[in-house]
């Protein structure tokens, strides 16, 4: 190495070698064929066992069944108090006004308030079959990022069409310019013992019905 050149430079130096005179494939020639094979022949199954995974409860309800399915999945914990955000169906919050406290963030709901709030009820704008990921972009339904983080439950609900085979099939449909929130099951953590630890970050509790379009 001589006196004026530092390592950088060799290193660069060395690729540029290498490189010379190598043929350039072009973006086009590049295998794509990932692209065209499905991680599984059904992905919502699979979407399902994934967010199980997770130790998140999942289950598929008939579309005429959600809004059951939502009172009983908040009704399972024990929850009193529930917020809907904007935008949640307006037969979910008449049944779950019905049976619990009902709380709505359309004047806009501060920490202090949540911290109250038992359960949160959203739904989602995608789910990832092989990750299980359900991602938010805090559209109508969805409510803004601190409602789904301070409740001890979040019930979200996912539709069929939502349910995305991977991860770059759900960026193709998500707005690069919305907020957006991946959640990967419950909220946990470990310490330097593995011991885990939920609701540490976000609910404690994740339950996730998928239901037909």
């Amino acid at each position: 190495m001589s006196a004026g050149s530092s390592a950088r430079e060799v290193v660069l130096g060395r690729v540029r070698s290498a490189l010379r005179g190598a043929e350039r494939t072009s973006w086009e020639d590049v295998p794509r064929h990932y692209r065209r094979h499905r991680p599984a022949p059904d992905v919502v199954e699979l979407f399902c066992e994934r967010v199980a995974d997770y130790r998140a409860t999942v289950d598929r309800v008939p579309a005429d069944g959600v809004g059951a399915a939502v009172v009983a999945a908040a009704r399972r914990t024990g929850a009193r108090r529930v917020l809907a955000p904007a935008g949640v169906p307006q037969q979910w919050c008449e049944l779950l006004r019905a049976e619990f406290e009902l709380v709505s963030d359309e004047d806009g709901i501060g920490t202090a308030e949540l911290e109250q709030v038992d359960a949160v009820v959203t739904t989602a704008v995608v789910g990832i079959a092989s990750t299980g990921t359900i991602v938010l972009d805090h559209g109508p339904g969805q409510g803004h990022r601190a409602v789904t983080l301070v409740p001890d439950v979040h019930v979200c609900v996912v539709t069929e069409s939502q349910v995305a085979d991977d991860v770059p099939d759900a960026l193709r449909r998500l707005d690069p310019a919305r907020p957006m929130t991946f959640i990967s099951g419950p909220s946990a953590t470990s310490d330097i013992e593995l011991k885990r630890v939920e609701g540490v970050h976000g609910p404690r509790t994740l339950h996730v019905l998928v239901v037909p379009d």
